[in-house]
């Protein structure tokens, strides 16, 4: 490999997501650019496309997609646990406690409760993002002050 693992998240709403990523989870636009249908029609995202590059602090890269031809329908919800194919996106925190806190107001769910779990020496929390993704917060400091809950 020669540069940093991208993944690619087709939105309805690319203003909101693109706030979303950069304010809340910590992402800074990187790039932004119009894809030709010749390139979005073989990709199979329905054609001419909007994506704009969103560069994760630690490395690697979201790239958020919204196909300009065929409009994007709504989900229904959260994913089902235990589906095929992409489950999360996992961002690595050294606190995650400030993030936590900033989520409800972006839009964002919990996916579990207690919000904050403790797994292998770690913090973990999943959320859903404004459109349902599936998102994992990852702090290795491992100990929770307080009562032990983020929210």
């Amino acid at each position: 490999m020669t540069r940093p693992f991208e993944v690619g998240v087709v939105v309805r709403d690319l203003e909101l997501m693109e706030r979303f990523y950069c304010e809340v989870i910590g992402c800074r636009a990187e790039h932004r650019s119009r894809v030709p249908e010749s390139v979005g029609g073989p990709a199979g995202l329905g054609g001419e496309l909007v994506v704009v590059w969103l560069r994760v602090p630690s490395g690697g890269c979201v790239k958020l997609i919204l196909p300009r031809s065929a409009p994007v329908s709504a989900g229904a919800g959260a994913l089902p646990a235990g589906r095929s194919g992409l489950s999360y996106l996992t961002f690595h925190l050294d606190d995650m406690d400030p993030v936590v806190a900033a989520l409800p107001a972006a839009g964002a769910r919990p996916l579990s409760d207690p919000v904050v779990v403790r797994a292998r020496g770690r913090r973990i929390s999943f959320w859903a993002d404004p459109e349902g993704n599936a998102v994992e917060l990852v702090d290795a400091r491992g100990h929770d002050e307080g009562s032990g809950r983020s929210n």
